[in-house]
């Protein structure tokens, strides 16, 4: 398995499976095998060293929140009273399911998140009732998502 510090090389049939499979994450490995000009078995094996070498981290469906009823969201950063306490506070944001994101940052905070809520109350709620009861977070700071303008995997 690579070093998920290592620089993967990707060669132009790595590129490739992965932009037609960026484009429609069902598609068969024989359509994407025609594609390019490739056997199925070679897709097969590509997408299998991409998977084991944790470049191909799974396929996924794309969700609409909105659909799903979640009309708010937040990125939020958590001030720690001891950022050593992040792992114990990573793993209490991790049991909350309306918390989708969390990442290291620099700044003013340890910890930034994103969190759905379904309206005004239930984001209340998560962030008064929940996120604020952790031990170890003193402090939230919440910014509103308006809608989003984009999102995409980075260019390959």
């Amino acid at each position: 398995m690579t070093n998920s510090n290592t620089q993967a090389s990707l060669d132009e049939y790595d590129s490739g499976i992965l932009r037609l499979l960026e484009n429609d994450g069902r598609a068969a490995f024989s359509v994407i095998a025609t594609e390019l000009g490739i056997s199925n078995t070679m897709v097969h094996q590509r997408v299998q060293k991409m998977t084991d070498s944790g470049i191909l981290k799974g396929i996924r469906p794309i969700l609409d929140e909105k659909r799903l009823g979640y009309d708010w969201a937040s990125f939020t950063g958590l001030t720690l009273e001891k950022d050593h306490d992040s792992r114990r506070i990573i793993e209490a944001l991790h049991n909350i399911p309306e918390v989708t994101e969390c990442y290291y940052i620099t700044g003013a905070f340890t910890l930034f998140v994103r969190i759905l809520a379904r309206n005004h109350e239930h984001m209340r709620e998560i962030l008064y009732e929940k996120i604020d009861n952790i031990p170890g977070v003193s402090k939230t700071d919440s910014i509103m998502e308006l809608g989003c303008a984009f999102r995409r995997n980075v260019g390959v």
